[in-house]
């Protein structure tokens, strides 16, 4: 099995988790999903692990789902993997701080993983998209929940529903990320502030803090909202929309979507 994900114990107790599909820029897969929240919960259960950074090869954060995945759904009507799998949320559940070094694109449900983050540092001209709503989809994955959490409704619903591409300077003046760092200095800036966390900071206080912020939050739980979600997700992946919105990108051609059916609001 390839190593999707790269696994390295920095000093200071710092791990280091890198998405490593840099040809295809880190685009997620059941395997990156996997090997990612495996290396995460090893995390968890290593006393030696005070922080995690995640991160991505190559010039790539992770651009979104991998399109070969869904044209793959697609053509099954919108039926996703079957299996077993942690919530896109599993990162709000770690116990200990998680550090994302977004060093370029940072798209769809790679940009759902980095809002889940903790802390978020952005090299300086690093691309990010929602993407969803261009591919005929809906907010997924709790990312209606966090977005607006971090930057507030208004914000939120322009880069939801316009689905533009924003740059990493500008993601800062929302708050979405902290800092925008050089792209040659990110990782150690990254990993600077992240030693100083391990080295100084009180892991059951790191715990608690984190608990308590994400735990207080206004509105529906993430579980709650997710659900939701998955919900409408489930008729999007099987709706025209989805498959002319993954058809028309891999076609490189402007989307051909279809006017919205009477009633759709009321669910008739």
């Amino acid at each position: 099995m390839a190593d999707e994900v790269l696994y390295a114990l920095e000093d200071g107790g710092v791990a280091v988790l890198t998405l490593n599909r840099p040809e295809r820029l880190n685009a997620w897969n059941g395997e990156v999903e996997r090997q990612l929240f495996d290396y995460v919960d090893q995390c968890v259960g290593d006393p030696d692990v005070k922080v995690i950074v995640i991160t991505g090869a190559g010039r790539g954060f992770c651009a979104g789902a991998d399109m070969d995945v869904l044209q793959g759904i697609g053509d099954r009507g919108g039926q996703e993997r079957s299996g077993p799998r942690r919530r896109t949320y599993h990162l709000l559940d770690v116990p200990k701080p998680i550090i994302a070094a977004i060093n370029g694109a940072c798209a769809g449900i790679g940009m759902v993983q980095a809002m889940m983050t903790d802390i978020r540092f952005a090299a300086k001209g690093a691309k990010f998209t929602t993407a969803f709503v261009r591919r005929g989809l809906i907010a997924e994955h709790g990312m209606s929940w966090v977005l607006p959490k971090l930057i507030g409704p208004a914000r939120s619903l322009d880069v939801l529903l316009s689905g533009r591409v924003f740059l990493a300077e500008e993601a800062a003046e929302m708050g979405l990320v902290n800092a925008v760092v050089e792209p040659a200095d990110l990782m150690s800036y990254t990993l600077d502030y992240a030693r100083d966390m391990a080295v100084n900071c009180s892991p059951s206080s790191l715990a608690a803090i984190k608990r308590e912020v994400w735990g207080q939050l206004v509105g529906l739980s993430v579980e709650d909202a997710t659900a939701r979600s998955d919900v409408d997700m489930t008729h999007s992946l099987a709706g025209s929309d989805f498959k002319e919105g993954v058809a028309s990108f891999l076609e490189k051609r402007p989307p051909r979507f279809a006017p919205l059916e009477r009633g759709w609001a009321t669910g008739d």
